[in-house]
């Protein structure tokens, strides 16, 4: 993906975006810890927050239409352009000492930064391609969090050496930190230069003209509700992040007064570190979202990493020591950035180019609007001296809402997740050929049976759920049969197979993936045996056969052979799978064997 003209100029954009945009935010907050406390500290923070946000509500039909009708390197070019100008005047009101007015100006900010994003993240899939979508969205968001963990340490520490104890008023505070913002300048310079360079990439435009009178009207805001609600796999990844973005905030907003009441943490730099590692571990977050998403966009991960923020926030007003509260806003961070990762990349998939910016605005809108009203309801919780631990509870129940909503939609993905995690950790998968399985058409699977794990195997790279044939005695075994029932598996015996035939020519014409081990059971030997042609009697219909071998698992404690070479223990046994062209023309049994046989030959050779 980094070979790709532009993706690393385009990386370096996105973390100056990020970089400068948080570098005010953090010194304006900074500034309320140093001067304010208690219920005053909360409201402030949280109206800072709302600034931030208030601009993604107000702007997105606008900041849509201009992602849809011009080249999102064009939008970027001059939002980083407004963005030098802004910076310009913030600096001016730190030398001024004009506390407010700075303040107010995280609104412009974030109003050019509104404008910015669906541009941004509409970038993506043209400049990346569909192919790698999710290590695209992954890189960016390790860059985005990178940027704000730098930004968070780097202006931070800066804003404590020049200050040290030398002030007595917001006023002082700013006159003195005031040659900050000379690097808020220099970022969104070199940003303009490097966004000055992105290539443009746009395939397919809107030919929509923009009415100002519609716009205040609302007519654009209710077009564009319908139209992120036209899928609903697209809608529901939308509401999902939204309340994980509320829930964000919201621990952000009351984490420093906590820290400050309930922990007697008064330095700034442990505040903000504390909340720092939070930002590392969504860097490695979106690492392993992107390495679980190889194959196809995993979106089960958002269910699984919803339990575990749910959990940690559970933790955290239980814990006292500075050290495992570290701890906590890391795995906090790495959840996040699975949760992030896989329904922005399942956006930004189904969302049809033309309209994608306006979507992607859309969840810009839905995201802040959720935001925005949790913020709404932190100040109000401050307001009446409502103690900080009872919003890290009500949080924790939002955690457990989305996480049973997540859930009940991913069930069985993020079962299948949880099992590659778990054999992960002793093998690695290589895939030859996984163009052969066709994604329009029913698909039939046929190939070598050498190991108890062969299903699992098989499955992996691939999203649509195979439905395997299964000996009958096997899948009425008491305990797994409700497991084997869930998992839609056809039972087959010798004795009555015509019924299971039936079923399998069924879910072929259902357009279905059906896969099948003609050997009839687990071999005890490395060659393939014989093929029995019960396989022959399942009316194809339209449907293909794609042959495969599976190399690699034999000798391993899943195998009925467990070989006499010694292992390694802690070296990976490597597991290859070849999937042959597919065959659409009858074939019988021991042609078919031959074509597996290639298979193996094509690995060995």
């Amino acid at each position: 993906m980094f070979a790709i003209a532009g993706v690393v100029n385009y990386l370096a954009v996105v973390f100056l975006n990020a970089f400068t945009d948080l570098g005010h935010k953090i010194i304006i907050q900074n500034t309320i810890f140093k001067v304010y406390d208690g219920t005053t500290q909360i409201i402030l923070t949280a109206i800072v927050n709302s600034l931030m946000l208030l601009p993604f509500i107000l702007m997105f039909s606008p900041a849509g239409f201009l992602a849809d009708r011009f080249a999102k390197n064009i939008i970027m070019k001059y939002s980083s352009l407004l963005a030098v100008v802004i910076t310009l005047i913030i600096t001016y009101s730190y030398y001024q000492g004009w506390f407010f007015t700075a303040f107010a100006m995280t609104f412009l900010l974030a109003l050019q930064s509104a404008i910015y994003g669906p541009a941004k993240y509409g970038y993506i899939k043209e400049l990346v391609g569909v192919k790698f979508i999710s290590a695209g969205n992954g890189a960016v968001q390790a860059t985005t969090t990178a940027a704000i963990l730098l930004g968070i340490i780097f202006y931070t520490a800066l804003f404590e050496a020049l200050l040290q104890d030398n002030f007595s008023t917001k006023e002082d505070i700013l006159h003195i930190i005031a040659p900050l913002g000379w690097l808020l300048v220099l970022g969104s310079v070199v940003e303009f230069v490097l966004a000055s360079k992105l290539p443009n990439k746009m395939v397919e435009k809107s030919r929509r003209e923009f009415r100002f009178k519609r716009y205040i009207m609302g007519a654009y805001l209710k077009k564009n509700i319908i139209m992120i609600k036209r899928k609903k796999e697209i809608f529901d990844s939308i509401i999902a992040l939204g309340l994980f973005w509320a829930i964000s905030q919201v621990v952000l907003a009351i984490f420093g007064e906590y820290a400050k009441s309930a922990l007697g943490i008064t330095n700034a730099v442990v505040v903000q570190g504390i909340m720092a590692l939070a930002v590392i571990g969504i860097v490695f977050g979106s690492i392993v979202a992107a390495n679980f998403s190889k194959y196809y966009i995993n979106t089960a991960l958002s269910a699984i990493s919803a339990a575990g923020i749910t959990l940690i926030l559970l933790c955290i007003p239980f814990t006292t020591s500075v050290i495992l509260l570290s701890i906590e806003f890391m795995l906090f961070g790495l959840f996040s950035g699975l949760f992030i990762v896989p329904l922005n990349s399942k956006i930004q998939y189904l969302s049809p180019n033309v309209h994608l910016g306006t979507i992607l605005a859309g969840n810009n809108f839905v995201q802040t609007l959720f935001m925005f009203t949790f913020l709404i309801v932190t100040t109000l919780f401050a307001y009446f001296s409502a103690d900080a631990q009872i919003l890290f509870y009500i949080m924790a129940f939002v955690g457990l809402y989305l996480s049973v909503m997540l859930f009940r939609r991913y069930f069985i993905m993020a079962s299948w997740t949880l099992l590659e995690f778990i054999f992960k950790i002793r093998y690695r998968f290589r895939y030859i050929g996984l163009q052969n399985i066709p994604k329009d058409r029913a698909v039939m699977l046929v190939g070598n049976h050498v190991s108890w794990i062969d299903w699992f195997v098989v499955q992996l790279p691939i999203e649509k759920r195979i439905n395997y044939m299964i000996d009958k005695d096997i899948y009425n075994w008491r305990v797994f049969n409700w497991i084997f029932k869930k998992a839609e598996l056809i039972p087959i015996s010798k004795k009555a197979s015509k019924d299971s035939f039936y079923e399998a020519s069924k879910r072929l014409k259902n357009g279905k993936i059906i896969a099948i081990f003609p050997e009839g059971e687990i071999s005890r030997s490395s060659d393939v045996a014989k093929f029995y042609r019960g396989y022959e009697f399942i009316d194809k219909g339209g449907s293909v056969i794609v042959p495969f071998y599976i190399d690699g698992v034999f000798g391993s404690i899943f195998s009925r052979h467990k070989g006499d070479a010694k292992r390694c223990f802690l070296k990976k046994r490597e597991i290859v799978v070849c999937f042959g062209e597919p065959i659409s023309e009858e074939i019988k049994a021991n042609e078919l064997r031959d074509r597996v046989i290639n298979c193996k030959t094509k690995l060995k050779g």
